[in-house]
């Protein structure tokens, strides 16, 4: 039992590592490339698509290989996460190094498609197989629930740190219209951050490393069972369950997307709380952005518990319907505010709610994947978490390319077109609005209705469970 308790505390440390990192990145490189570096939506968009292929061949390709290959004694999961995690982290300063102005914006956008894509490369050599990981270590949903309260937890810790210390020490980006009069001071805080934060996934991931990774031997002969690549990706977009449920987990991912990247921007030029125009006298831009964000993760902390409840007692998929439900409504209460005080403390009190849907997008989502990856070992006989999560990963990076699509026709008749630069804020109100809360509200919806359609659930997940202890 201890050595169970210990080995779920250390595995739950991934989150660190793996959340973190990406939320970082979420968080910063929209920002970053469009209102320091300077290069126009156009190209972001044909960035993030080109960005959005590459990971076609990617992620279903690493996830193939770690099912098909053991590497000795650091076995199929481990050997992909040792050699990827230092890179990882080094990669949160590499992603800030970007020539500036006046390099001619083509050198800049491709230093960009370049930095996504090996940033891309390397995350999901890390992801795929910490995901893998938990289906594997944890077979029963009961363990995996007591297991994912504990990875949850210190996950959105994790994703806390990433929001936190970009806005406190030094904050980013204070004001994006004084990111463009001192575009080198602007990038020196991104690097700073981002060797702070490459410090913090460095000491925490170690732990994880070390003491967090149990695999189960899988001989040579029963890895030679496994489909080729083409047979293994097919198999898994076959399966009606998956695809339902991976869409769904892309339109929250879209969901997540939208509220750290859009958010900074609402704060400024649809609340109007910029450096010189504070927040209660107090909160400036990138503060009351970060005071909000923190606040809906420390919600979602909170309401960790409550999804365990939800979940155990009318399913996890049902779970995650209602999560939907409530999570879609909160987001149209953005569609009102503006620049008054009310708005301004009511914003930070719908951050707050959103929070607990937050809470269950992250809860959710790898209970069910385990159910799927069940389902197919029972018919299979073979447990192919990484191809399946190789295949997830494909599809729910979709959702940038979504994310990207609707920023560009959002924004396509405003001054934001082309470039970010000072403007009038009530030409950039109404599309932010529409961008921050229907964009939202609609993904939730249509996350909804995918689950609808998901049938791995009541008895015909049970029937999945018996088959498995047979």
């Amino acid at each position: 039992m201890k050595e169970t308790k210990k080995t779920r505390l250390f595995f739950s440390l991934n989150g660190f590592p793996d959340q973190m990192t990406y939320q970082f990145f979420t968080l910063t490189i929209f920002g970053f490339y469009f209102a320091v570096i300077g290069i126009q939506t156009t190209y972001m968009a044909i960035g993030y698509s080109i960005w959005g292929i590459w990971n076609a061949f990617n992620d279903p390709l690493i996830g193939y290989l770690s099912d098909r290959k053991s590497f000795g004694r650091l076995g199929r999961r481990k050997f992909f996460i040792v050699i990827s995690f230092i890179p990882l982290c080094l990669m949160m300063i590499f992603l800030f190094t970007s020539p500036l102005a006046p390099i001619s914006e083509e050198i800049r956008f491709f230093y960009f498609l370049f930095i996504i894509m090996l940033f891309e490369l390397i995350y999901t050599l890390f992801d795929v197989n910490v995901k893998a990981l938990f289906p594997e270590m944890w077979p029963s949903e009961q363990e995996r629930a007591k297991t994912n309260i504990w990875l949850r937890v210190l996950t959105v810790i994790g994703i806390l740190s990433a929001f936190l210390i970009p806005t406190l020490i030094p904050p980013i980006i204070p004001d994006y219209n004084e990111a463009q009069l001192d575009p080198q001071g602007a990038q020196l805080t991104y690097i700073i951050n981002g060797i702070i934060i490459a410090v913090i996934v460095f000491v925490i991931g170690v732990l994880f490393v070390l003491y967090g990774i149990k695999e189960e031997k899988i001989t040579e002969e029963k890895m030679k069972t496994n489909p080729s690549f083409l047979k293994s990706l097919k198999i898994a977009l076959k399966n009606r369950n998956f695809v339902l449920l991976v869409l769904a987990n892309m339109m929250t991912w879209y969901v997540l997307t939208i509220l750290t990247s859009i958010y900074q921007f609402y704060v400024q030029f649809v609340l109007g709380i910029t450096d010189t125009a504070p927040a209660f006298g107090i909160f400036k831009t990138f503060f009351y952005y970060g005071f909000s964000i923190i606040l809906a993760f420390l919600v979602a902390i909170i309401s960790m518990p409550i999804h365990r409840k939800i979940g155990t007692k009318y399913g996890m998929r049902n779970g995650f319907i209602v999560n939907m439900i409530i999570m879609g409504f909160t987001f149209l209460f953005y569609l009102f505010f503006s620049n008054n005080l009310a708005s301004h403390i009511l914003a930070i009190v719908v951050s707050g709610a959103i929070g607990f849907g937050l809470s269950g997008i992250l809860f959710y989502f790898d209970i069910l994947m385990g159910d799927v990856i069940d389902q197919d070992e029972v018919k299979s006989k073979f447990k192919r978490s990484a191809s399946f999560y190789g295949a997830n990963a494909f599809i729910h990076r979709f959702s940038i390319i979504l994310f990207i699509a609707s920023v560009y026709f959002t924004f396509q008749y405003t001054p934001w077109s082309k470039q970010f630069e000072i403007t009038d804020p009530t030409l950039v109100s109404l599309p932010l609005k529409l961008l921050f809360a229907l964009g939202p509200a609609l993904a939730c919806f249509v996350a909804l209705l995918l689950m609808v359609f998901y049938d791995l659930h009541g008895a015909k997940l049970k029937e999945v469970r018996n088959q498995l202890k047979v």
